[in-house]
C-alpha cells in the first residue's frame, strides 16, 4: 500500500481490501496518463492524493449516499470528484461528463481498469443532458451563477438520502459573496474541520438543496 493510500485509510477506516487497492492504483495510472496528455499539472501530481482523491473524499464527509443514489459529475476533467466517490461508494451510480474528449478517454480508462461498474463517462456538456439525477457534484468548474442554469431540471423530486437532493460543489477560498449572487439557500462545510493537511485550509464543500419541487 502506498503512502496515498494510507492517507484515505487514515481517514477512512472501513475501507475493504478491495476499494484499498483501487485507490492504490490510481497514481500509477494518472501518471501513466499525465506522460501522453495534461491531466493534472505535475506540481498538483506530487500531491495527488491530497489535492485530488482526498479533496474530492471531502463529500463523503459531508454526505454518505445511500445505495441506488444517481449523481452527475460535471466537468469531470480527469475524474475527480466523480472516480474517488465511485471507489468509496461502489452502489451509488455516477455519471461523469465532460466536453473535452480526451479527459472522458482518460476517465473510461481508469474506469476500466479499476473495475468500476458503477461509473458512465460521456463527452458532453451538461446542458445538453436530460436525464435527472439525485445530486450534482462538481469541482468548481465556473461561478455558482454559472453553474446553476446548468443543472436545472436535471434534479429528481424524490429524496431518500438523509440529505434533500440538491449540489454539492468543491470550492475553495470565499464563497459568500458569490453564492449571494444567486439568492439561494446554501450550507458550507469546511474540509479543515475533517481533513488536518494544510491544503484545506481554504477548501469548502457547497451544499445547495434544490428548492424547485414543482
Amino acid at each position: 500500500m502506498n503512502s496515498g493510500t494510507q492517507l484515505i485509510q487514515s481517514y477512512f477506516p472501513e475501507l475493504t481490501e478491495k476499494q484499498l487497492i483501487q485507490f492504490d492504483q490510481l497514481q500509477e495510472l494518472y501518471e501513466d496518463w499525465n506522460s501522453k496528455i495534461n491531466v493534472i499539472s505535475r506540481k498538483d501530481m506530487e500531491q495527488f492524493y491530497t489535492r485530488h482523491v482526498l479533496h474530492s473524499l471531502g463529500i463523503a464527509k459531508v454526505i454518505s449516499f445511500q445505495p441506488g443514489t444517481i449523481i452527475l459529475d460535471i466537468g469531470t476533467g480527469g475524474g475527480f470528484p466523480g472516480i474517488p466517490l465511485a471507489i468509496l461508494f461502489p452502489d451509488t451510480h455516477f455519471h461523469l461528463v465532460d466536453s473535452i474528449g480526451k479527459k472522458i478517454t482518460v476517465v473510461k480508462d481508469v474506469t476500466r481498469t479499476l473495475k468500476l461498474p458503477n461509473v458512465e463517462a460521456q463527452q458532453a456538456r451538461a446542458e445538453e443532458l436530460v436525464r435527472k439525477y439525485d445530486f450534482v457534484i462538481s469541482r468548481a468548474v465556473t461561478r455558482m451563477i454559472n453553474f446553476y442554469p446548468w443543472v436545472k431540471g436535471k434534479i429528481k423530486r424524490e429524496d431518500f438520502n438523509e440529505f434533500q437532493n440538491g449540489i454539492l460543489y468543491l470550492k475553495g477560498g470565499e464563497v459568500d459573496e458569490e453564492m449571494e449572487e444567486l439568492d439561494k439557500s446554501y450550507v458550507v462545510y469546511h474540509l479543515d474541520d475533517y481533513f488536518k493537511e494544510d491544503f484545506f485550509e481554504t477548501k469548502k464543500v457547497i451544499y445547495m438543496p434544490w428548492e424547485d419541487k414543482r
